[in-house]
Formats: C-alpha cells, sequence, structure tokens
C-alpha cells in the first residue's frame, strides 16, 4: 500500500547529487523530475521502483532520466530505474520489496514484448516494394 508521504531530507537542495544536477543544462529539471519520482514511489509502493510507462506521469523526459543516471540518483533496471538507497530513507516493508520485484519483472516482459514488436515492424519495412 502507498503512503500519501514521503521522507525529503531537508538537505537535499544541497546533496551532491542535486548540485551536480544544477550544474548541467536541464538541471534544474531532473532535478523535479527526481523529486516526481520518489513521490510516484511512495505513492505507489513500489520501493523505488519507476517503471519505464510511469516516465509521463513524473514528466521525465529520456535526457532527464539520463541526467539522473549520470549522477546516480537514479540506477537503470529491468523495466525502468530504481532509487538508489530507497528502503534507507523511505518507509518499506517486505510486501512493497515484492511488489518492486514484481513490477520490475513485469516491465521487462513488457518493455521487451514492445521492442521486439518495435524490431520486427523495422526490419519489415524495406523488404516489399
Amino acid at each position: 500500500m502507498g503512503l500519501p508521504w514521503i521522507r525529503l531530507d531537508t538537505s537535499m537542495p544541497d546533496n551532491p547529487k542535486i548540485l551536480g544536477l544544477l550544474d548541467e543544462r536541464d538541471g534544474h529539471r531532473a532535478a523535479f523530475v527526481w523529486v516526481c519520482c520518489m513521490a510516484y514511489a511512495g505513492k505507489h509502493g513500489t520501493d523505488g521502483f519507476i517503471p519505464k510507462t510511469a516516465a509521463r506521469f513524473v514528466h521525465g523526459r529520456t535526457s532527464d532520466f539520463a541526467h539522473l543516471c549520470a549522477v546516480s540518483a537514479l540506477k537503470v533496471v529491468p523495466g525502468g530505474w530504481e532509487i538508489p538507497n530507497w528502503d534507507e530513507f523511505q518507509v518499506s516493508d517486505e510486501a512493497a520489496k515484492e511488489r518492486r520485484i514484481r513490477a520490475q519483472k513485469a516491465a521487462a516482459v513488457r518493455w521487451s514484448k514492445s521492442e521486439h514488436a518495435k524490431n520486427t515492424a523495422e526490419s519489415g519495412k524495406g523488404g516489399q516494394p
């Protein structure tokens, strides 16, 4: 079960990850996406897992996720991203961990199917007149 709140450390504005983002173009935007990722994970009880299908709900672009991964604010995992050390800073339990594992597996299956369909469609475009 998700929560209506998350813990946000008061040192977040001067966290090295945030400071690294702010030095980059569109870093402010990526920092906001990071906060939205934490809110999404808390709300949905995903134990820090953000599925690729949720990217639009956290207002993230591909470049935002690249920035966040570059400063280790997110980590790429099958089917999406993971917020490192989620359970050190947020409320987490075994049920949430199990939901995260199930969600990761389901997202990985969905994305592998969509990538396969995309690749199949692209390979068939040029073969017929």
